[in-house]
């Protein structure tokens, strides 16, 4: 027995709604960008030996942690 997809109502488009829309999509395309860059620099530096916390701290100066 097949079964119809039940669709939301289409909302009407407004200027307003466009912009948040566009806005929202900005913001993931970022994150994408983001995502994008932090991968390609753990392939870059994944021969690369890492820093020990106690010289990250006392080179940022948050030696209290």
């Amino acid at each position: 027995m097949p079964t119809a997809i039940k669709r939301k109502p289409a909302r009407k488009l407004t200027l307003n709604g466009l912009n948040h829309e566009v806005s929202r999509l900005r913001a993931r395309v970022e994150d994408l960008e983001d995502l994008r860059d932090l991968n390609n620099a753990i392939v870059r530096n994944k021969d690369k030996p890492g820093i020990p916390w106690a010289q990250v701290r006392k080179e940022l100066g948050i030696d209290s942690f």
